[in-house]
């Protein structure tokens, strides 16, 4: 009864003081208790109106409030979103009491919540990619589907990588320097407390950063903004991993003006759908909060989930077709228990430090403090090990990976198909075995061992020791009711040490470090200042060296607010440096190799702008505009950092260029949206490493691929649409159709050692340059660039619920190799083009592949029980319910590199240098049981 005197009170006296104005007032509650939700969001659609309920769930909508019909949207972390139609009248009040909203006791989150654990992208190059994390936040159908539906099959919005998104925790930005992408795993497992989430999509503005041309998302792990209670969760799958267990602790603000989270959890499974792809990774997350004078605030969190995983091989078709689509060539039996010799094992801590300070009723202040620090490593085989003879590094032994080209049937029936018995014998092993040998790799080191010899074999790991230091400052201040002013200056600095680490000699004691295919004793050294070293288990060898950066940006935006247009504008300015520390000298580059080499600067600026034009309520128009230039990627700026100094010749910012406009429809039962784009990428560069078959004429050279000067086009649209049909029954669809083009032809360099080979090869001081190739309007490979989606969802008022959809994908393409559309595909050893070289035969050889169309059924379902004061929630999915194979993503072989040796290969009934794949996953499972309080 108090409380309902004190709600009509607050409720009359809001109305007397705002009389004059146009507001919108009302009260939440909660559909079960009837209690008042505190912290409820309440929010104008279409606008950038908001605000949020008192301790007596009392809210009031102040502004530039659009008239006529608008839309309601209040929202709650753990409560299911709610809209409520209004009519708004100029110089009124419209007051809504006691609207509700009912928990939301099915976890949908958990559909993502496994999404950025498991669907990591294909290989090292690419596997921080997963789109998935960067959408989920949202509530726009379009971005939900395209998280939760499409990511399995490496859907990209609007083709574009995720280095072109923004990442931050609390306002600390999380992409990495080396490659610009976040690193998903760093706060993998930590589900529970990284659901308040802010998500500006494409050009969109954000409070909290300038973005990228795919938006940005800050991950708010404030205390004091979590919702107080706790949860324990239960998992088990057949994609990644088989168990997960998760607890979470939230206080909320408690009367001492204290805060906090706590959050642990593992995840765990001996493999997931592919063979031997183990997955070990525990989660833990503390975070306090002090708040002083109810104008200031001091944060602090720490996040550790150190985390390994086994990866999976990329195979022919051939090999496919042998072993079927869960194959994984990277492992073998050892003492009965299946050892997989690729594995990525991450471990960076991350602590932060946040202020927040109101200075006043509009303007607040927020400065963090960030250090993550810890290494990443991903092993790897070595089958290089040698002696020294007569002063010559020899030996070495055969490659042990069970899909070498010499071991499969094709290499048989290629190299003697008179008496194809060898091909049936290389066939029937394959079938009946296929994995790695580690008994066969300790008996070669142990018996040369015995002999006074070194190491043959040897695991090791690429090893990427980090540390970097961010400071920064965030201001947001609201200048009147139409004008708010966003800026911030961000500093980071990296320390990136770089080196390969002896895990296990397999039986062997020591290993020469040197390099095995060099053409004298000299260039063999791997250091020149310790040649000929003998190393051990736990020891640096092959390279060594650090990579610095240094990062200054600062942006400032002005958003405006008006009855029927809002619009803002907004620039961005960044200064970053890059230096290579060798702490090698490298025989192959013995002056150009050790210290520190040249510091390269790039200078960067964005601008953007944008407006919405809302005709009324349920009719809203919006358009963005950017045009904006970064600094290259680290990768993406030392040709070679494992052995020397050299940069990309003449590199320059990446320069972007991007333009969005959309129509929004929204009624009480129908939301849709239409949106056409065009994004412009110039300057961009891209560094490959690989073996080259056919280069200069036959040979066959170990080479940096250095494509430079990349311009890309990604144009299309997307269509977003749902209809709550009925109370409990919602319809759903949506349709993403683009074009993902090399819109150039980019210049082509090659570097590699320069021996005797190289020279034979053409190379001149180990760099060949082959001018423009031919990748114009060839497809980039960004996964499937048409899909479509559609389904409904049935949520039942006795909690529990059920949802289906059909998703079906088309226009995903290889990645083709471009040296093999450059000028050395026609060149023979004499640099002639070939004398038997035909123009339809090659354009034919080198038409891009097509993957076939497919379709995907995914289910997923839940039932939740109230049980006093605790909620019960049971949640299970099935994606692929139909078991449909489907390739992913795949790439050109760098074998094969002229015109002769692919024509000849290509004639084959199975090639030998064929394309690998990555296929889907078949029918898997997800389920979830969890308990809050």
């Amino acid at each position: 009864m108090k409380q309902s005197l004190l709600l009509i009170f607050f409720l009359s006296i809001s109305c007397v003081i705002y009389a004059q104005e146009t507001l919108v007032v009302g009260s939440v509650k909660d559909s079960e208790t009837l209690e008042p939700i505190e912290s409820a969001i309440i929010h104008l659609e279409g606008t950038s109106l908001k605000t949020q309920s008192n301790h007596l769930g009392v809210f009031v909508l102040e502004g530039i409030i659009p008239l006529g019909e608008q839309i309601l949207v209040v929202s709650k972390q753990g409560y299911n979103q709610k809209s409520y139609p209004i009519v708004v009248y100029k110089g009124k009040t419209l007051n809504i009491n006691d609207m509700v909203l009912s928990r939301n006791l099915s976890p949908d989150n958990d559909l993502f919540t496994i999404s950025l654990t498991d669907d990591e992208l294909h290989d090292d190059t690419l596997a921080s990619d997963n789109i998935s994390g960067l959408l989920a936040a949202s509530l726009d159908v379009f971005q939900r589907t395209a998280a939760f539906e499409f990511s399995a099959s490496f859907f990209r919005p609007r083709g574009l990588d995720s280095n072109h998104s923004a990442i931050l925790i609390n306002g600390v930005a999380m992409n990495k320097s080396f490659n610009g992408r976040p690193q998903w795993s760093n706060w993998g497992g930590l589900n529970d407390v990284l659901r308040n989430q802010e998500l500006a999509f494409g050009l969109a503005p954000s409070s909290f950063s300038f973005g990228g041309v795919l938006g940005s998302t800050n991950i708010n792990v404030r205390p004091s903004e979590a919702r107080s209670g706790g949860r324990l969760t239960y998992s088990s799958s057949n994609r990644s991993y088989a168990h997960r267990i998760m607890a979470k602790y939230a206080s909320g603000l408690l009367k001492n003006n204290w805060a906090y989270t706590v959050s642990l959890g593992r995840r765990w499974g001996s493999e997931g759908y592919q063979d031997a792809t183990l997955y070990s990774a525990n989660s833990f997350f503390a975070s306090v909060e002090k708040q002083f004078n109810g104008n200031q605030s001091l944060n602090f969190t720490a996040i550790y989930t150190p985390n390994i995983r086994g990866k999976s091989s990329p195979n022919t078709q051939e090999v496919y077709d042998i072993k079927g689509t869960k194959y994984n060539e990277y492992w073998g039996w050892q003492d009965g228990e299946k050892r997989n010799s690729r594995l990525k094992e991450v471990n960076e801590p991350i602590l932060m430090l946040n202020h927040y300070w109101n200075l006043s009723s509009k303007t607040i202040l927020n400065t963090n403090i960030a250090f993550q620090f810890g290494h990443m490593g991903n092993s790897r085989l070595d089958y290089n090990g040698t002696d020294l003879i007569d002063g010559m590094p020899q030996g070495g032994g055969s490659n042990p990976s069970p899909t070498y080209y010499q071991k499969l049937p094709s290499y048989f029936e290629r190299n003697d198909p008179d008496h194809l018995e060898y091909a049936y014998q290389a066939l029937k092993a394959f079938q009946s075995d296929g994995q790695i040998h580690w008994s066969d790799m300790y008996e070669a080191n142990i018996s040369h061992a015995a002999q006074g010899g070194h190491a043959i074999y040897a695991l090791y790991e690429d090893r990427v020791d980090d540390t970097q230091f961010t400071i920064n400052s965030i201001l947001n201040t609201a200048i009147n009711n139409n004008v708010t002013l966003n800026a911030a200056v961000n500093y980071s600095g990296l320390n990136s040490e770089n080196f390969a680490n002896v895990l296990d000699l397999l039986g062997a004691t020591h290993y020469l470090d040197v390099d095995a295919f060099a053409s004298n004793s000299h260039e063999a050294q791997n250091d020149l200042q310790n040649p000929n070293r003998l190393v051990t288990e736990g020891d640096k060898f092959k390279y060594h060296y650090r990579l610095l950066s240094k990062a200054l940006n600062a942006f400032a935006q002005a958003q405006f607010r008006y009855n029927k247009i809002d619009f803002y504008l907004s620039g961005q300015f960044s200064q970053t440096q890059y230096q290579r520390e060798g702490l090698y000298q490298n025989g192959g580059f013995p002056d150009n190799s050790l210290g520190k080499g040249e510091k390269m600067n790039f200078t960067g600026f964005g601008f953007k702008g944008g407006f919405t034009y809302k005709f009324s309520g349920k009719h809203l128009f919006d358009g963005n505009l950017g045009v904006l230039s970064r600094a290259p990627s680290l990768q993406n700026t030392f040709s070679n950092a494992k052995e020397n100094h050299n940069t990309v010749p003449q590199i320059l910012t990446e320069n972007i260029r991007s333009v969005d406009v959309s129509y929004h429809f929204r009624s009480s039962i129908v939301k849709a949206k239409l949106t056409g784009y065009f994004t412009k990428i110039g300057r961009a560069n891209d560094i490959a490493f690989y073996f080259a078959d056919g280069v200069g004429g036959d040979h066959a050279v170990f080479v940096q691929e250095i494509l430079q000067d990349i311009e890309k086009k990604h144009f299309g649209a997307e269509l977003g649409i749902e209809a709550q049909v009925t109370s409990t029954l919602k319809l759903k669809g949506v349709a993403s159709l683009g074009q993902f083009i090399y819109a150039n032809n980019p210049n082509l360099l090659l570097t590699t050692e320069p021996d005797a080979e190289a020279i034979t090869a053409g190379f001149v001081d180990g760099a060949k340059y082959f001018g423009e190739t031919k990748l114009k309007n060839y497809r980039l490979a960004s996964g499937p660039q048409n899909a479509y989606s559609i389904g409904f969802e049935y949520r039942d008022p006795n909690y529990w619920w059920f949802g289906a959809t059909a998703n079906f994908f088309s226009n995903t393409f290889l990645d083709v190799s471009p040296l093999k559309r450059s000028s050395n595909f026609n060149t023979d050893y004499d640099g002639q083009t070939f004398n038997d070289y035909d123009e339809d035969i090659a354009r034919e050889l080198l038409k891009q592949e097509r993957f076939d169309d497919y379709m995907v059924v995914n289910l997923v379902g839940g039932k939740s029980w109230i049980l006093g004061k605790h909620y019960v929630g049971l949640f299970a999915s099935v994606n692929n319910l139909l078991n449909a194979s489907y390739k992913t993503g795949g790439f050109e072989q760098g074998r094969n590199a002229n015109y002769r040796e692919l024509r000849d290969d290509k004639a084959l009934e199975t090639p030998v240098f064929g394309p690998k794949y990555w296929y889907g996953r078949g029918t898997t499972y997800f389920l979830n049981l969890n308990v809050s309080f």
